[in-house]
């Protein structure tokens, strides 16, 4: 699967998408960013149990695999329980990946229904300003 653009993600809308994750086996949604001080953010949920998730970071798609900088841990998270919330700000151009980890579970496959969306910042310039 090609890596998503923001503007796919801001073509999303407020739909939910839907991975599924057979068990002992990963997912992984590589977001390819170009400008700085966007935020990306996430919702997600899984069903039936937990989810491990994670971010990295790499520069490009030639970044070798000791250069990827781990953004949030790998974490197990009760996302079948609550639903799971997060973010983070673009420093820097590259690929963002997005990391629902299922290898622990040995024999159930789980549904993750997540939604993303790319915040751009507010720039005050003072133009509305009499």
């Amino acid at each position: 699967k090609l890596p998503l653009t923001v503007e796919e993600i801001m073509n999303f809308g407020e739909s939910n998408r839907e991975l599924f994750i057979k068990s002992s086996t990963y997912s992984i949604i590589p977001i390819t960013v170009t400008e700085m001080g966007l935020t990306i953010s996430w919702i997600f949920s899984s069903d039936p149990k937990s989810i491990s998730f994670s971010v990295v970071y790499q520069e490009s798609e030639d970044t070798p695999l000791d250069q990827y900088k781990v953004l949030i841990p790998m974490t197990r998270c009760n996302s079948h329980k609550e639903t799971i919330r997060g973010q983070v700000k673009v420093r820097n151009a590259g690929i963002y990946t997005l990391i629902f980890d299922n290898t622990f579970s040995r024999f159930i496959s789980k549904r993750v229904f997540y939604h993303l969306a790319v915040e751009r910042p507010i720039i005050y310039d003072g133009s509305d300003f009499p």
